[in-house]
């Protein structure tokens, strides 16, 4: 199925091909995707239900540098209206960055069989790069943790990103500090990967010589109809091999007329 668009109808947009460096970036970034993903798996994984979030919300308390984690308590208590929990702090974030990782995982196992198949198109790449961005981008702001909800701390980023994990020995919780800072890391890393397969995907659907060059050479290297090539390769093995100045061309109509001399009646009584 072809669809054209334009004024002249000039442009395809489906199928369009990807130009050479793009098929071959496309390729090769999957397998240092998939070794970022796993990571992404584990530590989202791990986090959930609640490994650091308010360990960590507790301690950046305790030093003043966020909002109070029993703030929620203190509402009920004193018949108020609740807060609104930070995202950074709140169970969402981490039910969110679980679900992310799974999609993410689905989408490059479909990926991966689509490109195998010659079917990953990138008009494709561009809708699904787009959605994954979109995803990781509300990760990535939700773990840098923007805290205005306590007026007299204000943070705007978590604590253990401003001042690295230090403040957590003493309460025990180093390697869960850490955790949370390579959640951010990981995050960011898989943001790159897309924005940079989204780069090539926008590349092969703009307008340009090299992707027509790659959709003709595409075009001409597989033949639509296979019983033309088969008759076309027969036509020509005569025309190959050698033969002697009063030999008569043989051709697959050569042979017809054979046939149908053979069957004549009246050659027959002759």
């Amino acid at each position: 199925m072809k669809l054209l668009l334009g004024k002249n109808r000039t442009y395809l947009l489906i199928p369009r091909a990807w130009t050479r460096v793009g098929n071959k970036a496309v390729g090769w970034l999957m397998p240092f995707e998939l070794a970022v993903l796993v990571p992404v798996l584990v530590i989202f994984g791990i986090s959930q239900p609640d490994l650091y979030r308010s360990d960590m919300w507790q301690i950046g308390f305790d030093n003043k540098l966020n909002s109070n984690p029993n703030m929620v308590l203190y509402a009920y208590a004193n018949y108020r209206p609740l807060p609104t929990v930070p995202l950074i702090w709140s169970s969402t974030l981490t039910n969110f960055n679980v679900a992310i990782s799974i999609i993410s995982l689905f989408f490059l196992l479909a990926k991966l069989i689509a490109f195998i198949m010659k079917m990953y198109y990138p008009i494709f790449a561009v809708f699904i790069n787009v959605a994954l961005i979109a995803l990781y981008s509300v990760s990535v702001y939700g773990q840098v943790g923007p805290d205005y909800a306590d007026p007299r701390y204000p943070a705007s980023a978590a604590w253990y990103f401003r001042q690295g994990c230090g403040l957590a020995q003493k309460y025990g919780k180093f390697k869960s500090c850490q955790i949370a800072q390579a959640s951010l890391g990981v995050t960011l890393l898989m943001l790159v990967f897309y924005l940079v397969n989204l780069g090539f995907a926008i590349y092969a659907r703009w307008p340009n010589q090299e992707n027509h060059l790659a959709y003709e050479d595409d075009q001409n290297s597989t033949t639509s109809d296979p019983k033309e090539r088969s008759m076309s390769t027969w036509e020509m093995q005569s025309m190959k091999s050698p033969v002697s100045a009063n030999a008569v061309p043989f051709t697959p109509r050569t042979q017809a007329f054979h046939t149908l001399d053979r069957q004549l009646p009246l050659r027959q009584q002759t």
